[in-house]
């Protein structure tokens, strides 16, 4: 299916700004050279430039890649990490955060304990 991004197995948030004019080409680089992935893995890779009021995501699917675009239509800005250009690793509860627009760490949230056995 187009776009089907629950099929991903990891969730990458790169952290700091991006040059929200590159494209595909322009992000994958980005993902390969800086940041050492293959931007051929199944993952979804986000992207916020200096506003904070849009994100793109870069995802590959066998047959090429898609580039997703999202502009916020209200006075609202997403809680991005501004460290530097490192890839965060994100659950899904996370990815939910910042697509809600909370910070991905959220110090009170419930963290469910691993299983035993």
């Amino acid at each position: 299916m187009l776009g089907d991004i629950s099929r991903v197995d990891e969730i990458y948030l790169i952290c700091g700004y991006t040059d929200l004019r590159k494209s595909i080409d322009g992000l994958s680089s980005v993902v390969e050279d800086i940041l050492h992935f293959s931007a051929r893995r199944n993952a979804l890779f986000l992207f916020c430039g200096r506003r904070c009021d849009r994100i793109k995501a870069l995802l590959y699917e066998p047959d090429g890649f898609l580039l997703f675009y999202k502009r916020l239509d209200f006075e609202g800005r997403y809680r991005w990490p501004r460290s530097s250009s490192e890839a965060k690793s994100l659950t899904w509860q996370q990815f939910d955060w910042l697509m809600s627009g909370l910070e991905v760490e959220q110090p009170k949230a419930f963290r469910i304990p691993p299983r035993i056995g």
